[in-house]
């Protein structure tokens, strides 16, 4: 191949690296310290500080080594860097899970920042690559060096867009975080042969061999793993406990998505509530529901156990974990319908007629911020049918309100009436509905419930209360969802 076609290549599989190691850092952060807009602000700011430097550098050696050879071994160089992320890696976000269990925010931020100047090394080697092509570019001499860069960045920014892509819809669903690091690391080995020769070929095939190596487990502990792996959305594990009961754990697994226990459809849990909550209206058993965050199904399956005749609409963004729940957490409920789609625009085109719109869907700790706003609790109650309910789980520290009192004041804001269960040391289910919500109408009901739920009902009534005072009132132009939760673990962790 020619100098300018190798060029070519080779910076379109730069181009390609750079972002789809850009996406894969973030998947390597997701299940340690989950997938918020502020991992993605670190990710990103530290992927462009990190080019910034490679340009810079790559400008400056390419002045003095105008050579292609030279340019070939800076890319297999960040090459094996790229591969060795993945593993070098793991101890600090080992760390990380100690930091976070115990809130250590110093610890936890250092090894945040340590994976991600791991990434940063190799992403300053790539942004060097663009300069220095460029200078040999012009070298060639056969057309304007405007021409030649131009020709050159846009060759880039193609790799970019197609790396992107490549890494977000197809490397890692399908080969997981940790080969999509070793094949780009491949990719950019393969580039640099063209322009190194033959004597970089061993590089690419241990490169190659290295796609072999099976991925490390994530998490360690005494719970057996059942089932990990990696959607489009998400890192996800199933475990048994010692007790027998499974467990769904995303992400950062510090929060539980669902749970099955053996021989009953209870858990002990919040999810116990959103049984008999929808009564607070006056009607124990629902003629439809909507869930929003269905996960693994623990709340649609107890549906179809206790209220048979209950439609459930389950809505969760990623369908993969509905087929996990059917496969590892007894999910089966003949009325359930589930929608494989993102909650708000789903309930924008959905029918309405609900009696009870239940909203779960944290990915731990933030809840997405376009289901806290007025806008999006003015669409839940145009939803409901005549006397329904809108139940939000809302997670939160011990101890901290802060979260909780903007959801209540928010609700306040479609809804005459807002009562609060605190049902567990970090939930609390918020009610929205009419004036007539009580806890006396729920316990008046209470004997009506299927005997296992007669007695949640009757704790349920004695804890409702009307919702915390105080609070702003999140729009969809004004959510800072992040901040404040962010905010309430500082507290914590400092109080």
């Amino acid at each position: 191949m020619s100098r300018p076609g190798a060029l070519g290549a080779l910076v379109f599989v730069v181009g390609g690296a750079s972002l789809g190691v850009e996406i894969a850092a973030a998947r390597l952060l997701a299940p340690y310290f989950g997938a918020s807009t502020i991992v993605w602000a670190n990710t990103i700011g530290i992927v462009l500080v990190a080019l910034s430097v490679g340009y810079w550098i790559g400008g400056r050696v390419a002045d003095r080594h105008p050579e292609p050879r030279g340019l070939g071994v800076l890319v297999l160089l960040a090459a094996i860097l790229i591969a060795v992320v993945p593993f070098a890696a793991r101890p600090f976000l080992g760390f990380s899970v100690d930091a976070f269990d115990s809130l250590s925010i110093a610890t936890f931020a250092g090894s945040l920042f340590g994976v991600l100047i791991l990434v940063a090394v190799p992403v300053a080697l790539l942004g060097a690559v663009s300069p220095w092509a460029a200078r040999l570019a012009v070298g060639e001499g056969s057309r304007g060096a405007g021409e030649a860069v131009g020709r050159l960045y846009a060759t880039s920014t193609a790799g970019s867009l197609v790396g992107t892509m490549v890494s977000a819809l197809i490397a890692i669903p399908l080969l997981g975080t940790q080969r999509t690091f070793i094949a780009f690391a491949l990719a950019l080995a393969l580039a640099g042969v063209l322009v190194v020769g033959r004597r970089a070929l061993p590089i690419a095939a241990a490169l190659a061999l290295a796609l072999a190596l099976p991925p490390g487990s994530i998490r360690d502990g005494d719970d057996r793993v059942l089932y990990e792996g990696e959607t489009v959305q998400q890192y996800v594990r199933i475990v048994e406990r010692e007790d027998g009961s499974r467990a769904m754990e995303l992400n950062e697994g510090q929060a539980v998505h669902s749970l099955w226990r053996p021989g009953t459809y209870l858990t002990d849990d919040y999810w116990d509530g959103l049984l008999v909550l929808p009564a607070v209206g006056g009607r124990v058993e629902p003629r439809r529901i909507a869930i929003l965050g269905n996960a693994g199904g623990t709340t649609a399956r107890a549906y179809g156990h206790y209220f048979p005749r209950t439609e459930v609409d389950a809505v969760e963004i990623d369908g993969e974990l509905t087929e996990l729940g059917r496969r590892y957490l007894d999910l089966r409920n003949p009325r359930m319908e589930v929608f494989a789609e993102d909650a708000r625009p789903w309930l924008e085109d959905a029918r309405g007629g609900y009696d009870a719109i239940i909203v779960d869907a944290y990915r731990q700790p933030y809840i997405p911020f376009y289901l806290t706003t007025a806008e999006f609790f003015a669409l839940a109650a145009e939803r409901l049918a005549p006397g329904g309910v809108v139940i939000v789980n809302v997670g939160h520290p011990e101890a901290s309100d802060a979260l909780e009192e903007v959801l209540g004041a928010t609700m306040a804001s479609a809804f005459p009436r807002v009562l609060r269960d605190p049902i567990a040391a970090v939930n609390t289910l918020l009610v929205g509905g009419g004036a007539e919500i009580s806890a006396a109408s729920l316990e008046a009901t209470a004997t009506a419930f299927p005997a296992e739920l007669r007695r949640p009902a009757l704790e349920s009534s004695a804890r409702l209360r009307p919702r915390l005072p105080g609070g702003e009132v999140y729009t969809d132009d004004h959510a800072p969802v992040e901040w404040l939760i962010d905010g309430s673990l500082l507290e914590y962790a400092g109080g």
